[in-house]
């Protein structure tokens, strides 16, 4: 490859791109919430907050030092995601921490991007990020669905022009930040009515011995977070 062409594409990734319109910040964060709040939506979009959930899993294990087996994700929009080593101890506790807190943090994470201006920075890390995942997807839903969202970060980075680029990175980080809570509140319901038995909260509460309830609430406490700081740098404020 020409020197050149390693250096304008150096460029492209890694260099900072102009701020886009206020209205397509606001626009595309009206789109996010209204596609979280509205249940038929939600159900489609949810397999993006698995992939993320799920991926926060396997991401975690891997770097605790546990073997990553495989990660299933299902039409229903659950996850699951298979690890080996020991089965108490801190990696583990992170491990099982990580799900619920991975959507929001990786939002947040978008958003610092944003407001540094590396939209296609952005665009292709999430890009990278899911063909790593794909690699663990161990049914043919999760492969499915995986391979979709990556065709989609794949098409806009490479063929888009940068106003549909923005936009569409937008969207994606007020997805994560404000999809990210939903998921908590749906735990505690499903806990309420006496479902869910088995949950992350469950499996952190016997390992920790702090109260499922607790866990539930630093769930929310750091997905709230994550949206208000997160929100702050989208809008500039």
């Amino acid at each position: 490859m020409d020197p050149n062409d390693l250096s304008d594409l150096w460029s492209r990734v890694f260099g900072a791109q102009p701020d886009p319109e206020p209205w397509l910040v606001v626009a595309t964060g009206l789109a996010a919430l209204a596609v979280t709040a509205f249940r038929p939506a939600w159900r489609i979009a949810r397999n993006a907050i698995t992939i993320a959930h799920e991926g926060g899993h396997g991401l975690t294990a891997l770097l605790t030092g546990r073997t990553l087996h495989g990660i299933r994700l299902h039409s229903d929009t659950s996850g699951l995601t298979v690890s080996r080593g020991r089965p108490t101890g801190f990696g583990m506790i992170l491990t099982a921490a990580a799900g619920y807190t991975a959507p929001p943090l990786l939002g947040l994470g978008g958003a610092w991007l944003l407001a540094a201006d590396h939209i296609t920075l952005l665009l292709w890390l999430a890009t990278a990020l899911l063909l790593a995942l794909l690699v663990m997807i161990r049914n043919w839903y999760g492969a499915l669905t995986v391979v979709v969202t990556c065709a989609a970060f794949l098409v806009v980075s490479a063929f888009a022009p940068a106003e549909v680029q923005a936009g569409f990175a937008y969207a994606v980080v007020w997805f994560l930040l404000l999809g990210g809570v939903r998921p908590a509140f749906e735990l505690q319901a499903k806990r309420r009515h006496g479902h869910a038995g088995d949950s992350d909260a469950d499996q952190l509460a016997r390992l920790t011995h702090v109260p499922p309830l607790v866990w539930l609430l630093f769930f929310h406490v750091v997905s709230l977070c994550a949206l208000t700081g997160g929100g702050r740098w989208l809008l500039g404020l």
